[in-house]
């Protein structure tokens, strides 16, 4: 869990990036419907929303390497670039070494299997992004400090980094080449297992296509509902033109469920979380979460919403996810019937409503209204009764009065030094960084810890948050007394 929270955080800074652009889409589909729909672009409004589209779709279309180095960079300590560089190294060499071009080459009969195809055409994902980044991460904080042979000096300490994660990639390569599509293979053959499930069936396929996002696998599964994978397609056959009598399902079952959660579900549970943010990260939260919920129901683009929780609270969005199960299950009963080309925004509702298979569109407003009190009820309960670390309610977000506690001592040299003395040394300490106001420590050994001593260094306050961890608040000046114990660590 401590790891899925810095992970949570470390991806908070590439998160922020995709609010902007996925309004940016919203705007310029509404200018451009040609960008969705095909069709000729001409005028200078049309070519002002394809800018726009264009625009919001470069980092968009790009989440995966914006991970790569947040991740890289979140989750090493002190937050060095090196990370990001040996984060980059790797996803270069995974994606490189598992592209379909190469995989077909050194392995021929791949090209005679159409899902392993589709699995390595998928390989550039999410998943492989933040595994990229972990690697990377991982590297730094383990050999930053390597020291080589004379004769090798030159890599030693960052340079041997990005080598080091090279290398290990290279494994991880070869480990993916034979695991990926089997488990790719596997969550198709899954789906044609759902298939003759009825309405219940798309409700199990639309909480695992929420539930597989954070790792890039809901595209197996999109592949047999939404195109043409096991002769099946509900995407491309209604905007066809075609109709429920022309296929052997109940044409729209498959895309219908997400326009109530995309457009009004994600809507209520932003309004749940910037409601239970902490009172100073109120507005900060509004305006990471408000612009995302924005987004989603405009253009149905989801990830800046979901990427800024799903790590720091699983349970809750595993939560999530099944209410997109629930809520697919109850459209589909109901005959509410609607399809996307891009997602499941107002953009596309509008534009699908016209074709022969949209049945009941108008019941977008009381399944709306539902999924809005749904998600936000929900929401509001998980968050405030297990205390969930939602956006705006991370451990960093302390109150005012700690913000602008006062060091008694401006000597930081010997703040640093006591601090380190009542950890019980250096040798003690197994990780170290700093946040807003606070020193972060990771101890081998808790009862070496003399907080009485620590104390004496006129710190503001110390918080022991689990056995191994120990945080000594410092206030604003928690930069200088962080470099100089850095000094003292290293020495």
């Amino acid at each position: 869990m401590k790891f899925l929270q810095k992970l949570g955080k470390a991806l908070m800074l590439p998160v922020a990036c995709l609010p902007l652009c996925g309004l940016l889409m919203g705007i310029g589909y509404l200018l451009c419907p040609a960008t969705m729909q095909g069709g000729d672009i001409t005028g200078f409004v049309p070519l002002l929303g394809l800018f726009l589209v264009k625009a919001g779709a470069a980092l968009i279309d790009n989440i995966a390497i914006l991970f790569v180095i947040g991740v890289g960079v979140g989750m090493s300590e002190e937050h060095d670039g090196t990370g990001g560089l040996a984060a980059l190294a790797s996803w270069l060499m995974i994606t490189t070494l598992l592209n379909t071009g190469f995989v077909t080459t050194i392995i021929p009969s791949v090209a005679d299997d159409v899902n392993k195809t589709i699995a390595f055409d998928k390989i550039a994902n999410p998943f492989i992004g933040i595994l990229a980044g972990i690697i990377g991460s991982y590297c730094y904080n383990r050999f930053k400090s390597t020291k080589l042979p004379d004769w090798l000096s030159f890599f030693s300490g960052k340079r041997s980094v990005a080598i080091i994660s090279g290398c290990i990639s290279i494994v991880v390569s070869a480990i993916l080449l034979f695991v990926w599509p089997i488990i790719f293979g596997g969550l198709i053959a899954l789906g044609k297992g759902i298939v003759g499930f009825g309405a219940v069936g798309a409700g199990i396929y639309a909480f695992l296509n929420r539930l597989l996002i954070p790792i890039g696998l809901h595209h197996a599964l999109n592949n047999v509902f939404w195109f043409d994978t096991i002769g099946l397609g509900d995407l491309g056959h209604f905007w066809a033109g075609e109709t429920s009598a022309d296929v052997t399902w109940d044409l729209g079952m498959y895309m219908s469920g997400f326009f109530p959660c995309m457009m009004f579900g994600i809507p209520g549970a932003t309004l749940a979380m910037v409601q239970s943010a902490k009172t100073t990260r109120k507005k900060v939260t509004m305006g990471l979460l408000g612009s995302a919920a924005l987004c989603a129901f405009v253009c149905g683009v989801t990830e800046p919403f979901e990427f800024a929780f799903m790590f720091m609270a699983p349970a809750l969005y595993l939560v999530y996810a099944l209410l997109y199960g629930i809520f697919t299950t109850i459209t589909v009963l109901v005959g509410f019937r609607a399809g996307f080309c891009f997602s499941a925004g107002a953009t596309d509702l509008i534009f699908s409503a016209s074709l022969p298979a949209a049945r009941n569109t108008w019941l977008i407003i009381p399944l709306g209204i539902a999924a809005f009190v749904v998600f936000y009820l929900v929401f509001r309960f998980m968050i405030t009764k297990f205390d969930l670390k939602t956006p705006g309610r991370e451990d960093e977000d302390f109150e005012e009065a700690e913000k602008s506690a006062v060091l008694a001592n401006d000597d930081f040299t010997a703040v640093a030094a006591t601090v380190l003395e009542g950890l019980g040394g250096k040798a003690n300490v197994t990780g170290y960084d700093y946040c807003t106001t606070r020193l972060r420590f990771e101890i081998a050994d808790y009862t070496k810890v003399d907080e009485k001593k620590i104390r004496s260094a006129g710190v503001a306050g110390i918080v022991r948050p689990g056995k191994n961890s120990v945080q000594v608040v410092i206030g604003t000046k928690v930069q200088f007394v962080y470099d100089e114990l850095k000094k003292l660590i290293k020495a």
